[in-house]
């Protein structure tokens, strides 16, 4: 895919550009209905034993069109995971910073306003999360998986600056590991209410955790 956008001049659609848009727009259309039919499909039978062709037929296109938009099976699995992370990058970004805004300074209670959404996104979104965590997943799924986390990790670090600028590398690996685990038993219990209360306690226990290198003065 070229990475040049054509920008078109303002002003009214002409007879010129007005097919391409109709066929820009079917195309989205159809590669919508598709990642919507195989997260249902996936969901329903799980990586592995989901067939291209029950896929095809719930999005009500053909094999040919899904080639088109995607390279298979796994890039379906794959896009879906990248939208998740940016749908869970986004609740972890709006809640800190409305706890940020609402005057809160302390590192541990903004990582809990954000580890707080990112679960309570797992809940809302509980089939995709259980498909991810489940480890039914094209080859490699896992290494991308742990990449993510790193990447996470990394992310988390820059909440909880030591005193002399550095980062406290042993609470970041101790709060990443705590979510995972807690990803992992949200996503994957069959009791929805039993899952958010877990979710709730894992975070008041997360919460309580201190260490000297990151304790504001």
């Amino acid at each position: 895919m070229s990475s040049e956008i054509d920008v078109p001049s303002a002003g009214p659609a002409t007879e010129a550009d007005t097919p391409a848009r109709t066929t820009s727009d079917r195309g989205a259309a159809t590669r919508n209905a598709l990642l919507a039919a195989a997260r249902d499909v996936f969901c329903e039978a799980g990586f592995a034993q989901a067939a291209v062709t029950d896929i095809v037929a719930k999005a009500g296109a053909s094999v040919g069109s899904l080639y088109h938009h995607f390279n298979g099976k796994a890039d379906l699995y794959l896009t879906l995971f990248e939208e998740f992370q940016v749908r869970q990058q986004e609740r972890t970004r709006e809640a800190i910073n409305a706890v940020r805004e609402a005057g809160e300074t302390d590192p541990m209670r903004q990582f809990i306003a954000g580890a707080g959404a990112y679960l309570n996104g797992c809940l809302a979104e509980r089939g995709v999360a259980r498909l991810f965590i489940s480890g039914d997943g094209p080859p490699g799924f896992d290494r991308v998986m742990r990449q993510r986390l790193n990447k996470w990790a990394r992310r988390n670090a820059a909440l909880f600056h030591t005193a002399d600028g550095g980062v406290d590398e042993a609470l970041v690996v101790v709060l990443t590991g705590a979510m995972a685990g807690a990803v992992s038993e949200v996503s994957l219990s069959d009791d929805e209410e039993a899952s958010r209360r877990m979710a709730d306690e894992i975070m008041a226990i997360v919460g309580t955790i201190r260490n000297p290198g990151t304790e504001q003065t």
